[in-house]
């Protein structure tokens, strides 16, 4: 079994809005009182709560305590019960931080309720959900009718719109394409394109913070003149949000068309196994265009949406000197360890190699090398 969520834009009336942010902020209550109550046990030398032993306080002590929590999807309090519990376990996996209390302004608006009885639907122009009914929703794609819904989270982003995330349960069928060197493509990645691939095409990504950037800078220096916290400091924050969530939208919109186009094309798709966190640093000087590119987000998208047709993603090791290397005669050369160098000539078969045509030729090279081995 597999899972998968679509994302739905929803519009919800004003009923429907006051009872999300009474659902935010009951959540948001709930987490933070739990997190008080095993603190409070932990100084007191009593044992950790487990999640359904921290959901039964909840049901039995908190909702008599505080009565306005009987008005909220039962199932949004008891996954935000959850998510502490989560956050307990990556802490004492040392996987993360100790768990911290969720702020009214500064901590994401959401809340995630489950599948029961036909509470969660897809409609045409609407989602059906627990305590709001049907919300109206811009419906761009449905699941299959075999898809079992799980759950559906609903968000308020930063700009003040809304959005729902309906997670699906379904058999994944594991059907394996044949991989041929003909149907395989290798990728190299390039911070003012993307990448490019063995073929020598580039991606040509636009640069979509900086195509918006000069309206940005406008939007934050009127914040800069307004009361911190007054209302039209809020406005304009929001405004403000609104672009960058703009620009979010277009780098995912492109890399999803990108990723879709070339999955229906190979089976096969290599490339470098890259840290984008470190390349993004100071001492590369280009952190801008780096993330701006969304190359993490690129390759998970590839790499999902292979899978689902039966491909595969190889990812070739980050010390791989896949510029180095002539991929003509197979020699080392370093030539290219000066990244001012876009052309070359090798030094041994005199063949003339673009740089990133040939990184990308030898990283496919490599990654076709690598699933025989494997």
């Amino acid at each position: 079994m597999a899972n998968r969520a679509f994302v739905y834009a929803i519009q919800p009336n004003i009923e429907q809005s006051i009872q999300c942010q009474k659902t935010f902020g009951s959540c948001r209550f709930v987490y933070n009182q739990m997190l008080d109550v095993q603190r409070q046990r932990h100084q007191n030398g009593e044992k950790y709560l487990s999640k359904f032993n921290a959901n039964d306080y909840c049901n039995h002590e908190l909702k008599n305590k505080f009565p306005f929590l009987k008005e909220i999807d039962k199932f949004a309090l008891t996954n935000a019960i959850f998510h502490l519990a989560d956050g307990y376990d990556r802490f004492f996996k040392r996987l993360g931080g100790f768990p911290k209390y969720k702020s009214k302004h500064k901590s994401r608006k959401s809340y995630t309720t489950n599948f029961t009885n036909n509470n969660i639907d897809i409609g045409d122009r609407y989602v059906k959900l627990p305590k709001l009914g049907k919300v109206k929703a811009i419906i761009h794609r449905k699941a299959p009718s075999d898809w079992l819904i799980k759950s559906a989270t609903v968000s308020q982003n930063r700009d003040g719109s809304y959005q729902v995330s309906v997670l699906y349960e379904y058999e994944q069928v594991s059907a394996s394409v044949a991989v041929k060197e003909v149907l395989t493509l290798g990728l190299d990645y390039a911070s003012n394109g993307l990448y490019v691939d063995h073929n020598g095409n580039r991606c040509n990504m636009p640069r979509f913070f900086r195509d918006s950037a000069d309206q940005l800078a406008k939007r934050q220096k009127k914040l800069k003149h307004k009361v911190v916290g007054s209302g039209n400091y809020k406005k304009q924050q929001k405004r403000i949000a609104k672009i960058h969530r703009h620009i979010a939208n277009q780098r995912k919109d492109f890399l999803h068309k990108k990723s879709t186009e070339i999955a229906n094309q190979y089976s096969c798709v290599c490339v470098e196994d890259l840290n984008m966190r470190v390349m993004a640093n100071k001492g590369f000087g280009n952190g801008k265009a780096t993330l701006d590119n969304g190359y993490g987000m690129f390759v998970n998208m590839l790499d999902y949406k292979l899978t689902e047709r039966g491909g595969c993603l190889v990812k070739v090791d980050k010390w791989f000197p896949s510029s180095q290397i002539c991929h003509h005669c197979g020699e080392k050369s370093s030539i290219t360890k000066d990244l001012s160098i876009r052309e070359w000539t090798c030094p041994h078969c005199g063949t003339i190699l673009d740089r990133d045509q040939n990184a990308a030729q030898n990283i496919k090279i490599e990654g076709l090398r690598m699933l025989k081995a494997s």
